[in-house]
């Protein structure tokens, strides 16, 4: 039985939401503050995260980093009524499943928690704004969280996440071609990475799989199926 956790300072709004995944045959917990929230995961392996952003002491997206440290491979949801662009840009760094919008999406939620993977955290560097939105809502689906980069240099502010993978152009702006992957790998030493670039024969011979710009999404997603299967299934 899958297993999540829901925290919100205002406890109300979190029963609802563990009454109705508890209707769906999930078992729930809550936390209303991020001190409540770091010690039930310590003694707890969920399989998902929900977090208001907006709570006194501690906002969602600390609550998010902090628990990094305990499990590293949570699935996180970020819940928001409002936010400034430094908190979202925050969270967003955390390499969040989903940021969505107060009142919670019922559905939309539950759906994400039943797909949701520990430890599936995908790295995208890709400069292309509806490229991207079109990965990292594909791979969304399939229950993997992405952290992206658009140049060179924000690979270099990845955060503390360690992805599993990356889905990488070899073409950014701010440096030759392939050196944010060079970048990315001196990083993650061994990260399997997915070439996605308009320029197939110029892809290096390390990558897992190359696939030519524009591409075929479902097969590109079965390779990272793979992957993450070969990580999950070793011991």
């Amino acid at each position: 039985m899958r297993r999540y956790l829901f925290v919100d300072d205002n406890r109300e709004f979190a029963e609802n939401l563990v009454e109705i995944a508890g209707e769906c045959g999930y078992e729930c917990e809550m936390a209303a503050t991020g001190a409540e929230t770091i010690e039930k995961v310590r003694r707890t392996r969920f399989d998902a995260l929900v977090t208001d952003m907006r709570m006194p002491g501690m906002g969602g997206a600390a609550v998010v980093n902090a628990i990094r440290r305990v499990d590293p491979g949570l699935p996180a949801v970020v819940l928001t009524a409002h936010a400034g662009d430094a908190a979202l840009d925050a969270a967003r760094r955390e390499g969040l499943l989903a940021i969505l919008a107060k009142p919670a999406p019922i559905d939309r939620l539950l759906t994400l928690l039943g797909v949701a993977r520990r430890d599936g955290l995908v790295a995208v560097l890709e400069d292309d704004p509806a490229l991207l939105d079109n990965l990292t809502e594909a791979l969304r689906m399939r229950g993997f969280a992405a952290v992206t980069a658009g140049t060179v240099l924000d690979t270099d502010r990845l955060g503390t996440v360690r992805p599993f993978a990356a889905l990488a152009d070899l073409r950014l702006p701010g440096g030759p071609d392939g050196e944010a992957v060079r970048r990315l790998e001196a990083r993650f030493p061994g990260i399997p990475v997915v070439t996605v670039t308009a320029f197939p024969a110029a892809a290096p011979p390390g990558s897992r799989a190359t696939f030519g710009k524009p591409f075929d999404t479902e097969a590109l997603l079965d390779v990272l199926e793979r992957i993450h299967a070969e990580r999950t299934d070793s011991p």
